[in-house]
This record gives C-alpha cells, sequence and structure tokens, in this order.
C-alpha cells in the first residue's frame, strides 16, 4: 500500500472540502463526507485541522490563494483609481466563477472572527486608495475610500451569486456610485478643490481606450500637477 505524504493529505482534505461546497454554495458540509472522499478516518482529518473551523479555514486560505493568483496575473494600469476599477470587475468575476469558495470568503459572517486572509486584498486594495489619496483624487480618508469599495463590491457580488445571475449593469453602475463618492465627481456637494479637473480626471481614468493608456496617464499626471500648482498658489 502507498503512504501518502502527509501534506498530500492534507491538501486533498482542502480540495475534497473546495469541491463539495462548491457543488452546494451557502449550504453546510458534511465532515464525514470529506473522509470518505479521501479514503480517510476522522481522526486523521482533526490532526490536520483539530476542527470542522480549523478546515473552513484552509479551505478559505485556498480560495483567497486561488484569487490572488488571478489578481497578480493582471497588469497595473499605473493609474490607482483606473486599478480600482479593474479590482473590482475581477472581484465579481471571481465570485461568480467561484460562488463556493467566494461565499466562505465573504459571505459566512460569525461576529468577532475574520478570516487572517481576508488580510491580503484587503492591503491591495488600502495600497491603491493611498496613492490615489496622495494624487489629491480623494475627498474621503483613504482606509475609509478602501472600506466604501470592499463593502459595495462585495455586497453586489453577492447578489448575484444569490441570484445566480451575472449583472453587469448594475455592477458598473454601483462601482461608478463608490468611485464617485471617494472621488467627489458625482452629483453632489462639491469640495473646495476643483471638481472640474477631479471630474475631467476620473472621466479619462475611467475611459482608458479613448486617448490611450500612455495619453491618459499622461493627462492624469498633468492635470494632478495643475491642480496641486493651484492649491498651493
Amino acid at each position: 500500500m502507498t503512504v501518502q505524504p502527509e501534506g498530500a493529505t492534507r491538501d486533498r482534505l482542502i480540495a475534497a472540502a473546495a469541491e463539495l461546497i462548491a457543488a452546494s454554495p451557502g449550504e453546510d458540509f458534511s465532515l464525514r463526507a470529506v473522509c470518505d472522499a479521501v479514503g480517510v478516518k476522522m481522526p486523521t482529518l482533526y490532526h490536520f485541522f483539530g476542527s470542522k473551523q480549523g478546515l473552513v479555514d484552509a479551505v478559505v486560505e485556498r480560495g483567497f490563494d486561488l484569487y490572488l493568483g488571478e489578481k497578480s496575473a493582471m497588469e497595473s494600469s499605473g493609474d490607482p483609481v483606473q486599478d480600482i476599477r479593474a479590482g473590482w470587475d475581477a472581484h465579481v468575476a471571481f465570485g461568480l466563477a467561484h460562488p463556493g469558495f467566494y461565499t466562505l470568503m465573504y459571505g459566512t459572517v460569525q461576529p468577532g472572527h475574520s478570516p487572517a486572509a481576508q488580510a491580503r486584498p484587503s492591503e491591495i486594495l488600502r495600497g491603491l486608495t493611498a496613492r490615489a489619496a496622495e494624487q489629491h483624487r480623494l475627498v474621503v480618508p483613504s482606509e475609509q475610500a478602501a472600506a466604501h469599495i470592499l463593502v459595495t463590491n462585495i455586497g453586489v457580488t453577492l447578489r448575484q451569486i444569490v441570484l445566480a445571475a451575472p449583472d453587469p449593469e448594475l455592477s458598473a453602475a454601483v462601482r461608478e456610485g463608490a468611485i464617485a463618492a471617494i472621488t467627489g465627481t458625482g452629483t453632489g456637494p462639491v469640495t473646495e478643490r476643483n471638481a472640474a479637473v477631479a471630474a475631467t480626471i476620473e472621466l479619462a481614468a475611467a475611459n482608458p481606450s479613448v486617448l490611450g493608456p500612455t495619453q491618459t496617464q499622461l493627462l492624469v499626471e498633468w492635470l494632478t500637477a495643475l491642480n496641486d500648482a493651484r492649491r498651493t498658489s
């Protein structure tokens, strides 16, 4: 009989649990079914994970590894707000493609418990909003902007998973509403900064194909520099 290395057995248990979860997103799953799928006894599962929650946390970690692997393949546009848009769309696409993983990653709420792996994509988002803040393109603190984007992104993704139907128009509308809220380019009250310049920057960033990526980035940099000069003059 071939003895499986411990790491291989652990990986197979995670994979089996992930398959069961993916087959019935949002529903409970049986530890016995996981063990049967791998051909091990319950003590083996408890040896690796300690509890059902330990196994769930490992599946969540695997989900974030998959999610971040897909995001790492994305090229940065060089513009933080445009990268937020691209990240939003990638987030929604991942949720629709992997509803079992996603509902564990973001849809299962336990008061006082937040999977440690959630911090990794959140750090990426906070990095983008921090860059946008450095360019004076936010009307709220960068941490608040990141939270605003994240919670609305999660909400629109979970809605599409619940309805089992993609809704790209809704996603785009909510995305642009969230970006308008953090950049001050919506129809609400204007701030002291030059709203016309801000609106032009975000219009260019939202439509990089019109001028081309290089020209769009140059326009954003020029307008930001002009706005900074106007602010300090």
